[in-house]
C-alpha cells in the first residue's frame, strides 16, 4: 500500500507541473461578480453564506447551539470549582480589559458592516466571545452571573436562533427584502439582519459557555 500512496503522491506532483491548469475567460464575470450582482452585497463571503448556502448555514447555527448545551449538560452533575484562577496584577488586569474594549467595538463594527467589508455575524461574535472572555478572566464570576442572569442573555441567545431561522426559511422560500444600492448599509435583502443575529447567538452562547467552565473547572 505505501507504493500505491508514493505512486499516487509522484503522479499528483507531475499533473501540477507539467500540465497547466484550465484557463479563465477573462471576458466572462468571475463568480465573485456573479455572487455579489445575485446577493446585493459586496462581500461575496457574506453573500454565499446568507443566501447561496444559507440551508447549511442553518444548521451550523443550530450545531452551535446543540454543543453549548451539550456543554451544560456535561458539566452539570460535577462539583464548582473552589478555586477559580483569574488576572491579579494590575498591568494584566488593564491590557485584558482594554483588549475586551477594542474586541467589542470590533464586534459591533463586523456585525453592523459585515455585509459591506471583510467580516460578519460569525466574526462578529467571535470577537464578542472573546471581549467577554477577557472581561471574565479579570472579573468576579458572581458579578458576571449576575449580569447574565440581570439581562436574561440566555433567553436572548434563544430568541435569536428562532427569529434567525424564521427569517432563514422566508428567503429560502423565496420571500425577501429589497437588495437597496450596492455599498449602502441598508442593502442585501435578509443578509444584515442574520448578520446581527448570528453575532448575538455566538456572542451569547460564548458568554454561556464561559461562565460554565469556570464555574465547573476554575478557568477558561
Amino acid at each position: 500500500m505505501k507504493w500505491i500512496y508514493l505512486a499516487a503522491g509522484i503522479a499528483l506532483y507531475i499533473k501540477m507541473l507539467v500540465f497547466p491548469n484550465p484557463g479563465i475567460d477573462s471576458g466572462e464575470l468571475s463568480i465573485v461578480d456573479l455572487v455579489i450582482q445575485d446577493t446585493g452585497v459586496p462581500n461575496a463571503v457574506s453573500g454565499i453564506i446568507f443566501r447561496n448556502r444559507l440551508y447549511d448555514t442553518i444548521f451550523e447555527v443550530v450545531v452551535f447551539t446543540i454543543a453549548i448545551m451539550g456543554v451544560r449538560f456535561l458539566l452539570a452533575n460535577e462539583q464548582p470549582s473552589c478555586t477559580i484562577y483569574q488576572f491579579t496584577d494590575h498591568p494584566s488586569i488593564v491590557l485584558a480589559r482594554l483588549g475586551a474594549t477594542i474586541a467589542a467595538l470590533v464586534s459591533i463594527e463586523l456585525a453592523i458592516r459585515g455585509h459591506l467589508s471583510p467580516g460578519g455575524g460569525f466574526a462578529a461574535g467571535v470577537a464578542g466571545g472573546t471581549a467577554i472572555g477577557l472581561v471574565a478572566i479579570t472579573s468576579s464570576s458572581k458579578w458576571m452571573e449576575q449580569i447574565y442572569q440581570r439581562w436574561q442573555a440566555a433567553i436572548w441567545e434563544k430568541v435569536s436562533v428562532l427569529i434567525f431561522i424564521v427569517l432563514a426559511v422566508l428567503s429560502l422560500v423565496g420571500l425577501e427584502l429589497p437588495h437597496g444600492e450596492l455599498d449602502a448599509l441598508v442593502s442585501g435583502g435578509w443578509i444584515p439582519l442574520l448578520n446581527i443575529l448570528v453575532a448575538v447567538k455566538v456572542a451569547l452562547g460564548s458568554w454561556a459557555a464561559i461562565l460554565v467552565f469556570i464555574r465547573y473547572r476554575g478557568l477558561l
